[in-house]
């Protein structure tokens, strides 16, 4: 069965100044036509890099993208890139922004007409229609990333890549942008991969949640079904017992099965002095009794 993108076999080794590093190993990966997927895992295991590797601005060592059956290797407007900085030109209006996009992969495609009218329908998909003549100073940050949603979305990319879109922001508008995200991608059936640090979005947003293990040589520790019935609502949620099943399962795997390895070497570092200290004290013991008995 062909999968309408297949990420196969993929490694990456780059060379440092101290040798050659290798970032990613075997990493495997088939995903449907409207999946939504998350990566999840500690910083330094490789998710920005696998989503590179798909956007075509990295190329991997071994294996290698298949998209819709052609191989990807270079970036291209099948695959829209959304940042945790929204990347917005300051001296473009939010509309102009959209529509740079538009006027790039649209050319001699779409009228003038039809590509206004798409610059706004998507502006509209994000609940921006009331700033398209607003400069980006003009407005709030999570209104700055729903223009860099729209932007994306208005390329009609084959694949959605998002990398910590929301990450910057705070928890209420993150929250507001979750529900925008959840409404487009089950209205237009979207291909989505989305990296992401927070178990709770993963959740809430995936039918599937793809676990990295720790660097180097980082790959796919597991894979997490998400069979959540949509939509989904964050309150109902909440005291959902499969929902928090799910949830455990992914900070099980985080905290348990793939520590932080910064945390690991905080505590064996704080292990480490504390048997220095323990020695310390038994010398200082030892060397008290000699006194006495003297």
């Amino acid at each position: 069965m062909k999968h309408y993108l297949d990420i196969s076999n993929v490694g990456i080794e780059v060379k440092t100044d101290s040798g050659p590093f290798r970032a990613l190993q075997d990493v495997n990966l088939k995903i449907d036509k409207g999946e939504f997927i998350s990566l999840i895992g500690h910083s330094g295991c490789g998710k920005s890099t696998v989503l590179n590797i798909v956007a075509g601005l990295y190329g991997a060592t071994e294996g290698g993208v298949i998209l819709e059956g052609r191989e990807v290797d270079e970036p291209g407007p099948d695959r829209a890139v959304v940042f945790q900085n929204h990347a917005l030109l300051p001296w473009l209006s939010v509309y102009e922004n959209v529509a740079l996009a538009v006027r790039e992969v649209f050319k001699g495609r779409k009228t003038r007409s039809e590509m206004r009218d798409w610059v706004e329908h998507n502006l509209a998909l994000v609940h921006m229609s009331h700033a398209l003549h607003k400069m980006p100073h003009e407005i709030s940050g999570g209104m700055k990333q729903r223009v860099g949603i729209a932007r994306g979305l208005a390329m009609e990319p084959k694949v959605l890549l998002m990398d910590e879109p929301f990450g910057a922001l705070d928890a209420l508008t993150r929250a507001h942008l979750q529900d925008s995200l959840m409404e487009i991608q089950n209205d237009l059936d979207n291909t989505v991969i989305m990296i992401t640090h927070d178990v709770d979005e993963a959740v809430l947003l995936s039918d599937r949640i793809v676990m990295m293990t720790n660097g180097p040589a980082a790959g796919i520790g597991e894979v997490l079904d998400v069979d959540l019935p949509r939509p989904r609502h964050r309150l109902e949620l909440a005291e959902d017992a499969h929902y928090n099943r799910i949830r455990q399962q992914v900070l099980k795997f985080l905290y348990e099965k793939q520590r932080n390895p910064a945390s690991a070497a905080v505590e064996n570092q704080a292990q480490g002095e504390a048997k220095n200290s323990e020695n310390r004290d038994g010398v200082a013991g030892d060397d008290r009794k000699d006194d006495e008995a003297a």
